[in-house]
């Protein structure tokens, strides 16, 4: 398999976040609907799954500059913060507010070759993100982000929405009732990286991109008919695959239900996904997935032996989860960064 890096760039706000198993499902409806998107089409690859992946897609990380080189701000690892960082003060108070100050930073930078350090310079708080992503930002962009108050990275708009009732032409009571729904929207000029694995026998890059645009185009997630998740592509590269020579840890990028008895250890935030069926099916008499419960990006997994670094994914997909749709499928898979972890 090969590793691309695909950037995005926010033109809108988001009403579902961009975690890595829905970005698979909307790349799955785009093959749907051009069968030259795979070879083969959708249903050859699908029937196979669970034993080849054909595309395992990550969670969206900003990509930020700092001192000049480029870095992926990634979620600090679900790791007690007592290993994570070790106080350097004798003072009980003084070592209470280092400890606050440390929990503040959960953002851990990974440098562009895809290597993890979790050395205490590695972390960044919110704020200091901001202050990065701030000092990228064009002139004319800069000279209007100076004048707000409250700057944040990402940012939750609530949006009024109307039902028109056809028979009194007004809102009204039940479905007809005026309701609110959030958005998240991400700093000006954010860029987005998203790491694919594709099977260089299912699809290449060029057609990969196509399907990353039309998606952009027509909008990801939760309210794209009313001009939510739309995004426009940036630059496309393989990245080489991490060395897992030296790795005994596996910190995963998106949310991931692992393989039964190939690890003897985990630290990871649950993640329940109540999956809702995309397109036509989104008005099928139940457009609802069972849930799937999930170890969220960030968890760290430690395996039993060296055979999970065998691959470059871990995890297994999550099948039966729909009533309608017997053949559905839901990715639980997930691309992993190998690393040391330091006693």
């Amino acid at each position: 398999m090969k590793l691309y890096e695909v950037i995005i760039k926010p033109e809108s706000g988001f009403g579902t976040p961009l975690k890595g198993d829905t970005i698979f499902g909307h790349i799955c409806w785009q093959t749907a609907y051009d069968k030259n998107l795979l070879e083969g089409g959708l249903d050859r690859w699908i029937n196979c799954y669970a034993e080849r992946p054909f595309v395992v897609c990550s969670s969206a990380w900003p990509k930020i500059r700092k001192e000049g080189k480029w870095f992926y701000a990634m979620k600090r690892p679900d790791y007690p913060p007592g290993r994570l960082f070790q106080s350097t003060q004798q003072n009980c108070r003084k070592a209470l507010e280092q400890k606050k100050d440390n929990l503040k930073r959960k953002w851990l930078l990974v440098s562009e070759d895809l290597l993890i350090s979790l050395s205490a310079d590695k972390f960044i708080s919110n704020e200091e993100l901001l202050c990065l992503a701030f000092q990228e930002l064009t002139g004319q962009t800069k000279k209007a982000m100076r004048k707000k108050t409250n700057r944040q990275f990402m940012t939750e708009f609530i949006q009024p929405h109307n039902t028109i009732n056809r028979l009194t032409m007004t809102t009204g009571s039940g479905m007809f009732a005026p309701h609110s729904e959030a958005a998240d929207f991400y700093y000006p000029e954010t860029e987005l990286a998203i790491f694919i694995l594709v099977d260089e026998e299912a699809t290449d890059m060029d057609r990969l991109q196509a399907a990353m645009e039309r998606i952009g185009r027509v909008g990801y997630g939760r309210n794209a008919s009313t001009g939510a998740g739309k995004f426009s592509l940036g630059e496309c590269e393989e990245k080489a695959l991490p060395n897992t020579a030296e790795s005994d840890a596996c910190y995963n990028l998106a949310p991931v239900l692992p393989e039964i008895g190939l690890y003897k250890e985990f630290w990871f935030t649950p993640f329940t996904r109540f999956g809702r069926h995309g397109d036509t099916l989104a008005a099928s008499k139940n457009p609802f997935k069972n849930p799937v419960i999930m170890l969220d990006e960030g968890a760290i997994l430690i395996p039993s032996d060296r055979s999970v670094f065998s691959k470059p994914y871990l995890g297994r997909p999550a099948g039966g989860v729909s009533k309608v749709l017997p053949g559905a499928i839901a990715q639980g898979y997930s691309i992993y960064l190998p690393f040391k972890l330091e006693k």
